[in-house]
């Protein structure tokens, strides 16, 4: 399998995290936290490390930090100099940023990590974030077909020096062959650049490309032009049908699924028991906002939670009434959970509403649970977040990863250098030449 690591906010998975025991207060500011992350991960001998980026600020700050302050690309360079072998992958969107700036940037990071790079390709919807750079909101469909000039440009770029371009011939004096670097004069609707790019193409070729966008504009860029995906699966189920349903989009547009990762998103919460995971959850959950986790669960099962005990199961006569959301996926498990009996807390701690699924209890269980959803076919990727910073990352390398590796699931030492060789990626610089190929993809 493939796992990825991330750190929101430099804390973790939940809202409150800043506020837990140990934790580094102002971690969302620190880039060591961030540098010791990627140093982590590649302990452990994962494949890479993803940072999102959120230039602007859309949370409540009278109750947790913004997401994602630190300009990702800062982050990303200390990483490059702090690591060896884990891969670099952060977040440009294609609404925010012209062709060479992107092109530039991540072929800097490329080359500074040796052929480590992953660019996430997202595109910007936020208006706290959007109006830091336009007067106005953007119109929908432009702002995707603006994101597929921007990625068709980037990638011509990078393509525009080609890798036997550089010479250094110290004794002909010749330094490169500049018929090799060539403007690309591309001229589209929106994007506009001549090219050719200033420097040299790295040991992978071109930065890996990665997306997390959603809807039918992300699963169609996705299965036309990414090498990876984020995806955050509200079920097991779901995230199996969403492969089997990429696998074969992919192999429709003439490419190779069995070179395609999914990184399904899931939080996890370890500890010595499932009791005392859910302990360590509920209490994660009392440092953020649980009344409003209350309110949201009411609304997943249809029912009012004013007045409700959260230290006891719901009321028999709330129960008869109750029935899980149509509009959410995530609500039959909570569902589910109620009619156990489980108390308010308790349903909460076991992360029905959290944005990711939630793999807690002891490290044998969780691996168990990894090991489930890899064999099930879910796309071969997980992107692990933890519930309150490093030192749960710390316990996922420590405790889970040695057991996966012992199971024959995970790799014990890198193989190759580059982020393209650890997803099992060939060299590539510029864009791609589409072959059909038959395969076959759990």
């Amino acid at each position: 399998m493939h796992i990825i690591a991330q750190l929101p906010s430099g804390q973790g998975i939940e809202q409150g995290g800043w506020r837990w025991p140990g934790a580094d207060k102002a971690a969302f500011i620190n880039e060591d936290v961030y540098v010791k992350g990627a140093q982590l991960a590649e302990k452990g001998k994962l494949d890479g490390f993803f940072l999102t980026d959120s230039p602007g600020i859309y949370v409540d700050m009278t109750k947790m930090p913004p997401h994602h302050s630190l300009d990702p690309l800062m982050l990303t360079a200390l990483m490059a100099k702090a690591t060896e072998h884990i891969g670099l992958i952060t977040t440009m969107s294609t609404s925010l940023h012209e062709p060479y700036n992107i092109a530039r940037a991540m072929r800097s990071l490329d080359l500074m990590s040796k052929g480590r790079a992953g660019w996430n390709v997202v595109t910007t919807g936020a208006a706290p974030v959007l109006l830091n750079y336009y007067p106005e909101i953007l119109n929908h469909d432009e702002k995707h077909a603006r994101s597929t000039e921007v990625w068709e440009a980037v990638l011509k770029l990078w393509g525009s020096w080609h890798k036997d371009a550089l010479k250094l011939d110290v004794e002909t004096g010749l330094f490169a062959d500049s018929s090799l670097i060539q403007p690309i004069n591309y001229k589209g609707k929106y994007v506009t650049t001549r090219g050719p790019i200033n420097m040299p193409p790295s040991q992978q070729g071109m930065p890996v490309i990665f997306t997390a966008g959603g809807g039918n504009y992300g699963y169609e860029f996705a299965t036309t032009k990414a090498d990876a995906m984020y995806s955050n699966p509200p079920t097991l189920e779901y995230a199996i049908a969403f492969w089997k349903s990429m696998a074969a989009s992919i192999r429709q547009a003439g490419r190779n699924p069995d070179q395609f990762t999914v990184f399904n998103g899931i939080g996890v919460s370890i500890a010595s028991s499932e009791k005392e995971a859910l302990e360590r959850r509920a209490a994660l959950d009392e440092l953020g906002d649980p009344k409003s986790r209350w309110q949201y669960l009411g609304y997943m099962l249809n029912i009012p939670t004013s007045g409700i005990d959260p230290d006891k199961p719901i009321p028999a006569e709330l129960l008869k009434r109750a029935y899980p959301s149509p509009s959410d996926q995530r609500s039959q498990y909570a569902y589910d959970l109620v009619k156990k009996g489980f108390t308010v807390r308790e349903v909460l701690a076991h992360g029905p509403i959290n944005y990711h699924p939630i793999f807690l209890g002891t490290p044998e269980s969780i691996a168990d649970k990894f090991q489930q959803w890899f064999e099930a076919g879910v796309g071969n990727g997980f992107s692990v977040v933890p519930d309150s910073g490093l030192d749960s990352l710390t316990d996922f390398v420590e405790q889970v990863v040695p057991i996966l590796q012992k199971r024959g699931l995970l790799r014990t030492a890198y193989i190759g250098s580059t982020l393209r060789e650890h997803l099992g990626l060939p060299y590539q610089n510029g864009l791609p030449e589409q072959k059909v190929i038959a395969t076959s993809a759990k």
